[in-house]
């Protein structure tokens, strides 16, 4: 299984969506899944890839991508995301308030330039309720740039550690972030990022605004933030069509593309198990066991 498979918890929510009996050990996926949304071919620049891999796409947007660089064994899967919200439906009783932040980040090879401050400002002009901070990993931990969200009055969350190289995985990642989503009415960030796209599949309003600061020594292969402005111009600004941005969310996150539990085992490379080792009816999600303890679910 590729590391980046890990990533976020995906492998994990696949195989309790397949109904793996042990979710928490789910089997080595047969290729690469895509671990975050790109304007790309589903591999993040620099990702290492054994030619001739299965890759295994969000959405049909990118698997025309993905062939038109040459990539012929190409599926498309759907995000994880997607996936936890069929297993995860929204209580009706649900009281959301605010709006949650979602600065642009850096990881463990490139970091940002910008002005945070600048950020912060146009964000407490312009949003109403209480403010949420969700900083990475990256940024969270740098106490000057914790800070200045903290003064500012904003309560400062982080989903915790993505993983890298099969180690210091959460993989409750996403369960953590789509409670967080629930909780605020509205989702922003400074850049167009896999964020956004949960917060309008989620139900939520989004909007893309700020200065979208700049990634050290970014690849630009594909187009950049010019492009992102260009092709999902509906996102941006302080106010956004909800319909149209939904709409552009359940393509971009492949939404409307899942697969069968039985039909996802095979595209994973998970069907070599017999019959009785699966536990239950293929259409009964709500007999899996497992899932993250309430108290686990925030990093």
């Amino acid at each position: 299984m590729h590391h980046a498979n890990y990533h976020y918890g995906h492998a994990h929510i696949l195989a309790r969506y397949c109904q793996i009996p042990d979710p928490l050990h789910p089997p080595r996926i047969q290729g690469y899944l895509q671990h975050g949304w790109n304007i790309g071919d589903g591999l993040a620049p620099g990702t290492p890839y054994v030619s001739g891999s299965r890759l295994l796409v969000w959405s049909e947007e990118t698997r025309r991508r993905s062939w038109s660089q040459g990539r012929r064994d190409v599926v498309v899967v759907g995000a994880p995301f997607a996936y936890l919200l069929e297993m995860e439906p929204e209580s009706p009783d649900t009281e959301a308030e605010g709006t949650i932040f979602y600065p642009f980040h850096g990881w463990e090879g490139q970091q940002i330039i910008g002005d945070h401050q600048k950020l912060i400002d146009e964000v407490k002009a312009t949003e109403t309720g209480p403010i949420t901070a969700c900083l990475y990993w990256n940024e969270y931990k740098m106490r000057s740039v914790r800070r200045l969200y903290q003064k500012a009055g904003f309560r400062v969350v982080c989903h915790g550690y993505r993983g890298f190289w099969w180690r210091d995985h959460n993989r409750e990642f996403l369960y953590g972030q789509l409670a967080e989503i629930r909780r605020h009415k509205r989702v922003i960030s400074n850049r167009l990022c896999s964020a956004i796209w949960y917060g309008a599949l989620a139900g939520r309003e989004v909007a893309v605004y700020g200065d979208p600061m700049v990634l050290d020594n970014a690849d630009t292969t594909f187009g950049g933030e010019p492009r992102l402005h260009r092709q999902w111009a509906e996102v941006y600004g302080v106010e956004t069509d909800y319909q149209a941005v939904h709409r552009l969310a359940r393509e971009q996150l492949g939404a409307d593309e899942l697969a069968t539990p039985a039909e996802l085992r095979g595209l994973l490379g998970w069907r070599d198990f017999t019959d009785d080792e699966w536990r239950g009816d293929d259409t009964v999600l709500a007999d899996i066991k497992w899932r993250p303890r309430a108290t686990e679910r925030h990093a």
